[in-house]
């Protein structure tokens, strides 16, 4: 698919804004001022919370630029960027703005770990030169026009290039990229991106945080599957030692196995808790987990609310998903 050339731009109603401009040189020097802004500042104001000001180094041509949505990963190559995931919309010349405080070299790959804005939002906002590359799922996910919708002329050219099934290498050699798929968690279209040379993972939002994760069933996300997709890849998946996490910090391969514990703990104590004629928001109170989970957060009125994720894992039980 051929995309066009254009920088797309939000109002704050969400709707488009007249093309305001390009990005075909991708940013300014290194260290020169965008408009308005200090150099190396981001720009990008999105759609709430802390806006882009840093990139973090994770490892050797490997960073992290974290807020206005999920992590970003940036990774060095020797002909070009390969950028992990984009942000809310709005946020194109602010990813620029980092991403230029540490090379010049242009944007050659885009990685969407799947389908939410918070994690596509400013793909359109990068020139055609980009390829777009996602699972299968996530290409049809993100084609069905829902946030960002996708389908309004001005975006189309935001849509995946190139997907694939279960596993694809970009690049080789020092720069060679792992993508895996293993089933469906947060959605059904989760891409683990691992970055082989650096020993390093992208996990988006399969594991986004230490906590409840949010389990998108509109978008194919299942509770049921989680803890066994994550099992799946931490058995599959070889040589890491980090992981960028989908919205908190840089952790290590061990708690993403533990991550895999974690939901398949939950799932246990729903089907105990269900066939016990135990409401969700019981379920929820009475949870207990082993004492290495004492960090995690959002357990208990977090996201979900006093139910947590029990009340969906109740209905997929129930109808036998």
């Amino acid at each position: 698919m051929r995309r066009e050339f254009v920088l797309a731009g939000l109002v704050l109603t969400g709707a488009l804004a007249t093309a305001a401009g390009t990005i075909a040189q991708q940013a300014p020097a290194p260290g020169a001022a965008a408009p308005g802004q200090p150099a190396g500042q981001g720009r990008g104001a999105g759609r709430g919370g802390a806006p882009i000001t840093k990139i973090d180094k994770v490892a050797d041509n490997l960073y992290m630029i974290p807020d206005q949505g999920g992590n970003s990963g940036v990774f060095i190559t020797a002909n070009g960027v390969v950028l992990v995931d984009t942000k809310y919309a709005t946020n194109g010349q602010a990813l620029l703005d980092q991403i230029k405080t540490v090379t010049n070299k242009p944007i050659s790959h885009i990685i969407n770990t799947h389908t939410h804005g918070d994690h596509t939002g400013s793909n359109a906002e990068f020139p055609a030169t980009v390829e777009i590359v996602t699972h299968e799922n996530t290409a049809a996910n993100m084609a069905k026009g829902t946030n960002p919708d996708f389908s309004q002329p001005a975006m189309k050219h935001g849509l995946p290039d190139r997907s694939f099934k279960d596993r694809l290498t970009l690049l080789s050699g020092n720069d060679a990229i792992d993508l895996y798929y293993f089933g469906p968690s947060h959605t059904n279209g989760d891409a683990l991106v691992v970055f082989r040379n650096a020993r390093v993972m992208h996990s988006g939002d399969m594991f986004a945080t230490k906590g409840n994760p949010n389990i998108d069933r509109n978008n194919g996300g299942s509770g049921l599957e989680y803890g066994n997709t994550i099992q799946k890849a931490a058995a599959g998946i070889k040589n890491v030692d980090r992981v960028i996490t989908g919205h908190s910090t840089v952790m290590t391969w061990q708690d993403f196995v533990d991550y895999g514990e974690f939901n398949r703990l939950y799932l246990e104590h729903a089907r105990a808790s269900l066939k016990a004629g135990k409401t969700p928001e019981d379920a929820m109170k009475d949870f207990k987990l082993p004492e290495k989970f004492t960090g995690y957060a959002n357990l208990s009125g977090g996201r979900g609310g006093p139910a947590g994720n029990f009340t969906g894992l109740y209905e997929d039980l129930k109808a036998g998903k």
